[in-house]
């Protein structure tokens, strides 16, 4: 994996578009996001593309069903060899341990504690502790002993998380820029404040995405690194 802890959140369904942006801003990102947006228009001939472009690719599901439907889901994915992909904690125990065992050796599992787009009081409508970053510890804990590579959470549980799994692989999204708008994030910092507190990656995307120049973003950013 790359030394640059920059993965760039390419959210379009747009092929063409999607290579557009990683070819501008090779030079200065770790590796390239694609989530459900992208997977759901392109499927797995567009991530073989995406792949030719020589970049890691995290391929950001989310898979959260029964453990025999993920483990079989991750299993067809194998051949794209993807340098990560994501799980739900809360799918529970067996469901990481089967989704860890059916990916290609090279691929890290993370797992996502709690979406960045929610705060407490989400939580309390759908019947969980109101505490966000109670409920991240919690999830950490079972990521780690389900055997899992490391797991999703904000820059605002990451030191947390990394105090509890030393050794986990922590994948931070909601990263802006000082200066850069919100957008729909509610539990975010800037990437140097995410590194500084044990992010092991960052993930970033409108910010570059749709900058006028995302090559100069990129590489605006992985200068505060």
């Amino acid at each position: 994996m790359s030394n640059n802890p920059i993965y760039v959140a390419i959210d379009t369904p747009e092929l063409e578009r999607a290579k557009q942006i990683a070819n501008s801003v090779r030079h200065h990102v770790g590796g390239i996001k694609l989530g459900l947006e992208f997977f759901s228009a392109n499927g797995r001939a567009g991530i073989r593309e995406m792949a030719a472009l020589d970049l890691p690719i995290f391929l950001d599901l989310k898979f959260h069903d029964i453990p025999n439907t993920v483990a079989k889901a991750i299993q067809a994915l194998r051949p794209l060899e993807p340098a990560i992909l994501t799980v739900h904690a809360a799918g529970g125990r067996s469901m990481l341990e089967d989704a860890k065992a059916a990916a290609a050796n090279g691929t890290k599992v993370v797992a996502v504690t709690m979406l960045t787009s929610l705060d407490g009081s989400d939580m309390k409508s759908i019947g969980l502790n109101s505490d966000p970053h109670e409920q991240v510890v919690r999830l950490t804990e079972l990521a780690r002993e389900s055997g899992v590579d490391g797991v999703v959470c904000s820059g605002h549980e990451v030191a947390a998380a990394r105090e509890i799994w030393p050794e986990g692989f922590f994948v931070v999204p909601g990263v802006r820029p000082a200066g850069a708008a919100t957008g729909d994030q509610k539990r975010m910092m800037t990437p140097r404040d995410a590194l500084d507190n044990g992010a092991s990656i960052l993930v970033i995307g409108r910010p570059i995405t749709q900058a006028e120049n995302p090559d100069l973003a990129a590489r605006e950013i992985e200068a505060t690194l």
